[in-house]
């Protein structure tokens, strides 16, 4: 965590593909994902590397320091 920002960070070593946002049906049961991601996270991501073969979604959440008790 730097300066309020919460990073996380998913990595992923056995697809071929980049991940993708995609229209779901709404009885599915799995592919809501990077929905979420961007539902939640102010800033999110992906990032690849070639050696090792790899993808990274990242998502930065800003976060509110808690208010002092009085």
């Amino acid at each position: 965590m730097v300066d309020h920002t919460l990073r996380i960070e998913v990595t992923d070593t056995r697809s071929d593909r980049l991940p993708r946002r995609q229209q779901i049906a709404p009885t599915a049961e799995s592919g809501r994902g990077l929905l979420l991601v961007d539902a939640f996270a102010d800033r999110w991501g992906v990032s690849e590397d070639r050696f090792p073969r790899r993808r990274t979604v990242w998502a930065e959440l800003r976060l509110t320091p808690p208010e002092p008790e009085n």
